[in-house]
């Protein structure tokens, strides 16, 4: 799949680089176990942990069940060489870990005692504050958990786009340009005025808007980016675009 260098490597600064698909990271994680296995994994669970731990939330469990609960799926997908024989032409990887963490709901209870804290193995952090707080201001919406999947997957999703977007401002020593532009994205009607955001920033109402404009572009290229790492054939890459800016116009 097609992916310029520029945009589907960028990373913030302060954040580990790596110049591969999700799905090429699935095999790393899923290989032999090795260091460079065990940090494939714990980047997978930095990246997706919330729409997992949100999914298992929804299905009824507390927070430091689910907490465990999500614990003990990152940890079974590597324990078991599950990533290893993972498909990527299947298709998408977030089709991949939802259906995946089904399985491994549907099949705790007859090993509900296996996964506790403090067994002995090293675990990747979880900040169940953070993760509550998220979960607490969705948790009144109306809708299947599968869908809620989706919206929080493609908020995660803009979370790394937003990530990487504010680093390359960053490096440009224009942070406060890209906090005061961001409003103007995913095509929704700002309550922030152009003129407001010209005032703020110092800059006429036309340069606003070519700067706007500048940003659009580059949030694509970047959103799409993101999106092709974790699409198998490059032709669903718009389709998975689409699909995920509706769930987040529609949260």
């Amino acid at each position: 799949m097609p992916v310029s260098e520029s945009s589907a490597n960028a990373e913030p600064r302060g954040q580990a680089s790596f110049r591969t698909t999700h799905w090429s990271l699935v095999k790393a994680a899923g290989g032999k176990p090795s260091e460079a296995s065990a940090k494939a994994l714990e980047l997978l669970c930095r990246s997706y942990w919330f729409p997992v731990y949100a999914h298992i939330r929804r299905r009824g469990h507390g927070p430091e069940e689910a907490q465990d609960l999500t614990q003990g799926f990152f940890e079974e997908l590597l324990g078991k060489n599950r990533l290893e024989r993972a498909d990527a032409s299947r298709g998408r990887f977030r089709s991949f870990l939802l259906a995946s963490a089904n399985h491994y709901l549907s099949h705790e209870w007859e090993k509900q005692n296996a996964h506790k804290r403090g067994r002995g193995q090293k675990t990747i952090s979880l900040d169940s504050l953070e993760s509550e707080d998220r979960y607490e201001l969705e948790a009144a919406v109306e809708a299947s958990p599968d869908l809620l999947f989706d919206r929080r997957w493609a908020r995660t999703i803009l979370d790394r786009v937003f990530g990487v977007l504010r680093a390359e401002f960053d490096v440009a020593g224009q942070v406060k340009r890209f906090d005061v532009l961001k409003v103007f994205l995913l095509g929704e009607r700002s309550d922030l005025p152009l003129a407001d955001a010209a005032a703020r920033l110092g800059m006429s109402e036309p340069a606003i808007k070519s700067a706007v404009h500048r940003l659009r572009l580059r949030f694509r290229d970047v959103f799409r980016a993101e999106i092709a790492e974790t699409i198998d054939d490059a032709a669903e890459v718009d389709d998975e675009m689409r699909h995920l800016l509706r769930a987040l116009r529609e949260g």
